[in-house]
């Protein structure tokens, strides 16, 4: 090649020239799409000079003029005038320089790079990323290396064209490739070429990935504590590990620093939030609350978990509605449960308690702590035709009011199951054994011995019919099912007075028929085929009852179930006695209200649910409730739900939606009006916009915290795509109010 450089010296050319040299390579500004190891496979390719002139010294420096382009790679640069020093693997540019990298572009007046570390400058840039869209200018851009760039007195937006909606503008701004991440250093965010906040040190990622760093401040408001600001710190401690400390001042009350830390390994996972307040100016104290949950395997088949919280007074709901304890959160789960499976049986051991936060207007009765819960449950089916279960469980429990003891139940249960096509027959034959130990019972009124013991049999034979004929559902080919059911339980009465009991506690509430863990349930399609009307194992029901039941659904070829009517009744044969006397009160009814419901997915657009339960001897309507939905297209929904329940004196109407209003604008609201008292009982109302490069919302909701009490806060939130989220974030409030809600900004 020798000779060739020296032509170029003695006599320049006129035309496009090409030389292929020695590999060389160039860096991109930044790109978490550009992976090190193409880089590395670039100082393996040829290099490419083309120019209308060149001259040069032999094996000393190529000069490129006029119409210079050098291809290395995936890199393409040209230029007006361009030097490369092939002593010292460098290359100097001048004019109008643009440079194409993995799709990666940028232009400048000046450039200087050494090819073989990527460091270098350029002068006047501008560069657009691909992998985010992202764009700036700057006074100057240095290669760090081949994966970082830092960028001088610059600007950075994802927002397109020449006038962005909104950047950021940085004295120094550090983009690495490599960490998928930049760092802005006296930074000034502008929207509309205001400036709306200005941070330090502001750290954001350059992909989807999570970054260490100080994220935007949130900005809220709320009738209890005032204006809220908040910075967080997040730590990506590892792929699958983070934790993010977040301090907030509340105009009202003063500081409060909480942390949120979670983690994700091959046979663990969990998550832990700790807030605190050091002095509440309000309210004269120290605050604090504390969520934990964890699920591990600790060996095969041994399986740990616990679910762990706790509050430092009642009105923590109040005051901090919005934190770890929500405002309708009044019973603080203190849970850890350790369990073992095997083929044909299991077992667990357990230790709970609840923290009751009391609503003063709405007293709760601090259920009893089990300390500790041992289960064992096996089973197995088809022996001769046969399935056989027995549950045993063990709990000792105890309360500082109220009677304490220890309980042990097994229920064990034989089932001869006859299904064929068309049909179903299922006998079962079921025994409960309870014994009890009981300690403080003279503080009881009915004062219950200190031992009981009770063994109750249970018949029960499930059975049913299933019709089918082809048919179509509006218009659409369906199968129609017909199944008529019957469930038949038979359990003797024995008195069982002494297993509840009447007492007061240490606030001389007194508190009428108290068990350890038991409560009559409601009828609903649930528990209408159960054999016992109590939940928990403290009663058991006599029973000698018929549930009949019909239900029809219409079912696509496809085997999706598109709507479902059901109805269902229980008869009496004989007064319920033990519920009677839970109750305080005789047996009137031979029969349970009648049940009925309709649900489904009518049209691809519209969804119905409907359940009523209708009172044959008051003639009347005791419980219902409606609801439709109406999902025309992406993020349009409306919702509208009735719900009446005359025993509890509840008449709600709940009407919820989110659609466009008009173009780029969303509408998004909620409004759960009580008809008895006539007023708002919760409410939710906000506005989207959703532009090309930001979205903005804002967002007012009035919660419920305490009987009577309401707290009202204000969201306001800009989201900068590829930035940040700049205020307070009211997503989850939308996404919980407003069924069938979706991000304007997801597909």
């Amino acid at each position: 090649m020798t000779w060739f450089l020296a032509f170029f010296q003695s006599k320049p050319l006129f035309r496009v020239v090409t030389v292929t040299l020695a590999a060389v390579s160039l860096p991109t500004v930044a790109s978490a799409q550009t992976a090190p190891t193409a880089q590395t496979d670039d100082n393996q390719a040829p290099t490419t000079l083309e120019a209308e002139k060149m001259t040069g010294r032999p094996e000393r420096e190529i000069i490129l003029e006029e119409n210079v382009e050098i291809t290395r790679g995936p890199t393409v640069l040209n230029a007006d005038k361009a030097t490369y020093d092939i002593v010292e693997d460098q290359v100097e540019a001048f004019g109008d320089i643009r440079v194409r990298r993995n799709g990666d572009r940028f232009t400048g007046k000046e450039l200087k790079l050494k090819i073989d570390t990527g460091q270098g400058y350029v002068l006047c840039p501008t560069y657009q990323l691909e992998l985010n869209n992202a764009q700036g200018e700057a006074e100057r851009i240095d290669f760090i290396s081949r994966e970082e760039a830092t960028v001088t007195q610059g600007t950075y937006s994802t927002c397109e064209g020449p006038d962005p909606d909104w950047y950021l503008r940085a004295s120094k701004l550090d983009l690495d490739q490599g960490a998928e991440k930049g760092t802005a250093y006296g930074s000034v965010v502008y929207f509309k070429d205001v400036p709306i906040l200005g941070m330090p040190v502001l750290s954001f990622p350059l992909t989807d990935a999570r970054k260490s760093g100080v994220l935007p401040p949130t900005l809220g408001t709320s009738s209890r504590g005032g204006v809220e600001i908040t910075v967080p710190y997040y730590f990506n401690i590892a792929p699958q590990r983070d934790l993010t400390i977040y301090p907030r001042v509340i105009s009202k009350r003063g500081m409060q620093l909480g942390m949120q830390g979670r983690y994700l390994g091959e046979t663990y996972s969990g998550e832990t939030r700790v807030e605190g307040m050091p002095d509440d100016q309000l309210y004269g104290q120290a605050r604090h609350a504390i969520s934990s949950t964890h699920t591990q395997t600790v060996a095969p088949r041994l399986t740990y978990t616990h679910n762990l919280n706790a509050a430092s007074d009642d009105e923590y709901p109040n005051d901090f509605s919005s934190t770890i304890t929500a405002a309708s959160q009044r019973l603080l789960t203190r849970d850890m449960r350790l369990s073992y499976s095997e083929s044909f049986w299991s077992g667990s051991i357990r230790a709970s308690n609840y923290q009751v936060l009391q609503d003063p207007r709405s007293w709760i009765r601090r259920p009893y702590d089990r300390l500790p819960q041992i289960g064992l449950q096996a089973g197995k089916q088809n022996v001769n035709g046969f399935d056989w279960t027995i549950a045993s469980e063990f709990t000792s429990f105890t309360h500082p009011d109220f009677v304490q003891g220890e309980r042990l139940v097994i229920k064990p249960r034989v089932t001869y199951p006859i299904v064929a096509p068309g049909y179903f027959i299922t006998p079962s034959v079921s025994v409960h054994g309870s014994y009890y130990s009981l300690s403080d019972t003279d503080a009881a009124t009915n004062r219950p011995p200190g031992s009981l013991s009770r063994v109750l049999p249970t018949v029960s034979v499930d059975s049913g019919l299933i019709f089918e004929r082809e048919t179509n559902f509006l218009g659409q080919e369906a199968i129609q099912t017909l199944e008529p059911r019957l469930f038949y339980v038979y359990t003797p009465y024995r008195n069982q007075t002494n297993f509840s009991w009447d007492q007061s506690d240490s606030s001389d509430r007194l508190f009428r028929n108290q068990t350890f863990d038991t409560g009559l349930s409601d009828i609903n399609f649930a528990q209408i085929f159960s054999e016992n009307r109590f939940t928990g194992n403290d009663l058991v029901s006599d029973a000698n009852q018929l549930t009949a039941a019909l239900v029809s659904r219409y079912v696509e070829p496809s085997g999706v179930e598109r709507m479902r009517f059901a109805i269902a009744q229980r008869y009496y044969f004989s007064d319920q006695r033990v519920v009677a006397e839970f109750l305080d009160r005789a047996s009137e009814e031979n029969r349970s209200d009648i049940l009925l419901a309709a649900s489904g997915q009518v049209t691809e657009t519209i969804a119905v649910d409907a359940n009523m339960r209708y009172s044959a001897t008051q003639r009347a309507t005791t419980q219902s409730n409606y609801g439709v939905r109406w999902q025309p297209a992406p993020k349009r929904v409306l919702n509208l739900q009735y719900r009446r329940d005359v025993p509890n004196d509840l008449e709600l109407t709940d009407f919820s939606a989110q659609w466009p209003i008009a173009q780029r604008w969303y509408g998004v609201g909620r409004v759960n009006y009580s008809m008895r008292e006539n007023k708002v009982a919760e409410g939710l109302l906000g506005l989207e916009y959703q532009a090309d490069c930001w979205i903005f919302r804002i967002v007012g909701q009035r919660t419920p915290t305490a009987t009577g009490v309401t707290d009202t806060s204000l969201f306001v939130q800009l989201e900068l795509t590829g930035l940040s989220k700049i205020g307070s974030n009211p997503l989850r409030a939308l996404q919980q109010n407003v069924p069938g809600y979706q991000i304007i900004n997801e597909p």
